[in-house]
């Protein structure tokens, strides 16, 4: 069953490896962020055991911690946030697309244009 995984920069690199990760942006100041993590906590707990977004692993990395400067110098889209929370999507450690702001069915619109 899919859940909310709390990253850091040691379990980063093998989360964005997934086939499908969702990896939302955050601070640790930011209520609209805390106010998303426990939005898209309680859907995924919604899920049904066959539904397809099982299939994609879900976590959160707060940006002001330290060590993540590897993970800002290899994502050159991250320049162009200037707002949090912002949900970012990857397939295969690539990423594919991203938005600003929250909302569980913004989120799954978008998934399922990735899982396409």
């Amino acid at each position: 069953m899919a859940h909310l995984e709390i990253l850091d920069r040691d379990t980063l690199d093998e989360f964005l490896a997934s086939p499908y990760a969702v990896l939302i942006l955050a601070k640790t100041d930011c209520a609209a962020c805390a106010a998303w993590s426990a939005e898209l906590g309680e859907s995924l707990e919604g899920l049904a055991a066959d539904d397809q977004l099982n299939s994609v692993r879900f976590g959160k990395l707060v940006l002001n911690q330290p060590g993540l400067g590897g993970f800002k110098r290899s994502s050159p889209w991250l320049k162009d946030v200037n707002d949090l929370p912002f949900t970012a999507l990857y397939s295969d450690n690539e990423y594919r697309r991203g938005f600003i702001g929250s909302g569980w069915q913004r989120l799954v619109n978008r998934l399922n244009r990735v899982l396409a």
